[in-house]
């Protein structure tokens, strides 16, 4: 397209259909990662710019940070054109950029000076990440951002007419009867109560651990019992031990010596005794009485002691 030989040194007015609007907002939030772009068709009256509709670039080039109308493009642009807005004529573009904010690139500005360079065509940039939106025109030579722009509403001036609501799914609800006021009087309340993700949601599961958590206390308590008991309280050994039946001495079965000889009660008996000589025997000797110190000795004068019988 060639430029006008005219330009205007102020801004022109640019009025915008909110339909339009609308649809380059919702192609630019389809593809939150790269550029879409598309045309405006309108009209172009004395400084006066009307935008009525847009049309989809389909087949750029798209990329991050730029994008290209390719040859696929500007047929399937020009082939909408003809064929739903034959009277009107292409005022302008858009294109949209997806977290970089509102502006206009050096290769924005180069499609621009090269396929829109008409006075009356404009540059209309959206960001989807931000919801922020401009306009860039022709004013005295240059490319400027545009300040006077209108969006209207082709549907306005429409009766507001009262309309019922719309209802969610295919079912209405049933009528409000008296019964059912007095049933729902007569059903008890129901409380609800929120349960965490980590809280148990049934009693059953509650009571099995309680219970492991007594069986393992319970065990826990036995075991330190033990514990304590075995380094505090003294411990008995039991030593097992042989008894020699026929001397009666305890006998250790792992060594075979003697621990222990029986005490003998009668120990302390008179000499002479049975008993007293079963003890010397026990020791080991037996001890004989001397005849020379039992026997009496004789009478010296030949008689008896006073103790003797008289003749």
């Amino acid at each position: 397209m060639k430029a006008k030989t005219k330009t205007a040194a102020t801004q022109p007015a640019l009025l915008v259909d909110s339909e339009v609007v609308r649809l380059i907002r919702q192609h630019a939030r389809s593809s939150g990662k790269t550029e879409v772009c598309g045309v405006l068709i309108g009209q172009d009256r004395d400084q006066r710019i009307e935008v009525s509709a847009c049309i989809e670039g389909q087949n750029a080039d798209e990329a991050g940070a730029h994008v290209t109308f390719t040859q696929d493009t500007w047929e399937h642009i020009y082939a909408v054109k003809d064929k739903k807005y034959p009277s009107e004529r292409i005022v302008g573009w858009y294109h949209s950029h997806p977290g970089f904010g509102i502006f206009l690139s050096d290769h924005d500005t180069f499609i621009h000076r090269n396929f829109f360079s008409s006075p009356g065509q404009v540059a209309w940039v959206f960001d989807p990440h931000s919801d922020e939106e401009g306009c860039f025109g022709w004013v005295g030579g240059r490319i400027e951002r545009l300040t006077r722009i209108s969006v209207v509403d082709r549907r306005g001036g429409e009766p507001a007419e009262a309309k019922p609501e719309p209802v969610s799914g295919d079912a209405e609800d049933p009528p409000v009867t008296l019964r059912n006021v007095e049933e729902e009087r007569e059903s008890p309340p129901v409380r609800i109560r929120r349960v965490s993700a980590n809280q148990s949601a049934g009693p059953q599961d509650s009571s099995l651990e309680e219970l492991v958590f007594k069986v393992f206390f319970s065990l826990s308590l036995l075991a330190l019992g033990f514990a304590l008991s075995y380094f505090l309280f003294p411990r008995i050994e039991l030593v097992p031990v042989a008894l020699d039946p026929i001397t009666g001495q305890l006998i250790d079965p792992r060594t075979g010596q003697v621990i222990a000889v029986p005490r003998d009660p009668n120990a302390n008996s008179a000499v002479g005794s049975p008993a007293g000589n079963a003890g010397a025997n026990a020791g080991g000797t037996a001890q004989h009485p001397d005849p020379a110190k039992s026997a009496p000795s004789p009478d010296p004068g030949g008689k008896k002691g006073d103790n003797g019988q008289p003749k």
